[in-house]
């Protein structure tokens, strides 16, 4: 009976640890999702009272109103932006993952002289802070006439060294004998391309297009320095003019902030789970 009895209490004793480690696993992912969701708790709220009430520390029920967000478009052509942006960030992801496929494919599935040397040479430009090269790219769409256009914010980020490595990373894992049972049927590159390596790599190139567009949408530094009027501005730039000299409009800074921020979310939501396939299959997740 004894050995029963201490049988069980250490079966329940194995039992109770792997429960309480799970536990504590739990408590400690609600506590980080409570410090990452904290931030935009205190955005929500601060875009539903008036400025008063947030720089005074109290926020009473009563004064809980949704104009803040009409004000937003009325202060400032906050529709023009939203605008600009979308077609700047649209524009740019889709060329940039198009541009980026064809680029790794031909870097992973052709072959052609010097291909290894010229892809290093690629790939090195990752090493270059874009602070480096931002004002000579200035002078060249300056002198190409581009100043304060939409070509100057969407040319300049359609070639993604990052998006063409882990493309071309992803390629190679390919089995190239699907490319040869496709030429046997008279395919040439470009269909290969288009019919069989594209179906394959959805998932890789879902990822990617979420990173760009968040990219692409979130981009200050550029916009401001390649637009000089509001009919080009874009919305981190629009978000900036909020914060003035001597005061800020806090509730103004943060339902505009809310409002820019519904599109990525968006996107994330509806793409979640190709997303998180594509994080996997590209080892962006750092397995």
């Amino acid at each position: 009976m004894r050995q029963s009895e201490c049988g069980a209490w250490s079966g329940e004793r194995e039992a109770r640890v792997p429960l309480t480690r799970q536990g504590a696993l739990y408590a400690a992912l609600i506590g980080g999702s409570v410090v990452m969701l904290a931030p935009f708790l205190v955005m929500l709220v601060v875009s539903l009272w008036p400025n008063e009430a947030f720089l005074s520390r109290r926020f009473p029920l009563d004064q809980i109103t949704l104009r803040n967000y009409v004000e937003t478009f009325r202060v400032i052509p906050f529709g023009r932006y939203i605008f600009n942006s979308t077609i700047v960030t649209v524009t740019v992801t889709a060329l940039q993952i198009l541009i980026s496929s064809l680029a790794a494919f031909a870097f992973a599935r052709l072959r052609f002289r010097g291909r290894e040397p010229l892809f290093l040479l690629y790939l090195a430009t990752l090493m270059i802070p874009a602070q480096v090269t931002l004002i000579p790219n200035f002078l060249i769409i300056r002198s190409l006439g581009w100043y304060d256009t939409y070509m100057a914010l969407i040319v300049p980020a359609l070639f993604g060294a990052l998006s063409t490595f882990l493309l071309r990373q992803y390629y190679r894992g390919i089995p190239l004998e699907m490319d040869e049972a496709a030429r046997m049927d008279g395919a040439g590159s470009l269909r290969i391309w288009w019919q069989v390596i594209v179906p394959l790599s959805w998932p890789v190139m879902v990822a990617l297009a979420v990173f760009t567009f968040q990219a692409t949408w979130n981009d200050f530094l550029w916009p401001l320095v390649v637009t000089g009027s509001d009919q080009m501005r874009t919305i981190p730039i629009g978000l900036s003019y909020f914060v003035g000299q001597y005061g800020t409009a806090w509730n103004l800074l943060m339902a505009g902030s809310m409002i820019a921020l519904l599109p990525v979310l968006v996107i994330y939501l509806l793409a979640q789970k190709t997303f998180i396939q594509g994080i996997t299959l590209t080892g962006m997740g750092g397995r």
